[in-house]
């Protein structure tokens, strides 16, 4: 698969991974019966099934230690966050805090496109300010490295 492919698969799962995410809170499946779901979509024959399979059940499991770095991040209580919002953030810190072969700007970029594309209307502004505070303190030494600190 080329780099190009293989990264629209990767923008595919995270798309996916919001959908499922989403339909976690709204109906309160678990992980596993989310996977099952989603393994029987067509689309997931398009997406980066590797990375899927691996952030879904890692952001469930460990969602409230994922929320709890979110709540810090934010200025409202996480209760008033909007669904998609929140699935954003708690893709985006996982990734942050556990995906250090994504750097640190994929991670803000991806989640403000999906964002723009899945939110609302100016909801990625503040996906862009509470991920770029959570990368300066989850990823410091990448950012120091490129001149950004």
């Amino acid at each position: 698969m080329s780099k190009a492919a293989s990264t629209g698969a990767r923008t595919r799962a995270r798309e996916l991974l919001l959908q499922a995410l989403y339909q976690k809170q709204l109906a309160g499946h678990d992980s596993a019966e989310l996977i099952r779901q989603f393994h029987e979509q067509v689309a997931y024959e398009r997406v980066d099934q590797e990375f899927f399979d691996e952030a879904l059940p890692a952001i469930c499991k460990f969602q409230e230690a994922l929320e709890k770095i979110i709540d810090a991040l934010i200025d409202r209580p996480l209760v008033q966050l909007d669904p998609v919002e929140r699935g954003i953030l708690l893709i985006g810190v996982y990734e942050l805090e556990n995906r250090a072969d994504v750097p640190f700007r994929v991670v803000i970029n991806e989640a403000v496109n999906l964002a723009k594309r899945f939110g609302a209307t100016d909801g990625y502004k503040y996906i862009n300010a509470c991920l770029d505070v959570a990368a300066q303190s989850l990823r410091s030494a990448e950012i120091q490295a490129q001149g950004g600190g």
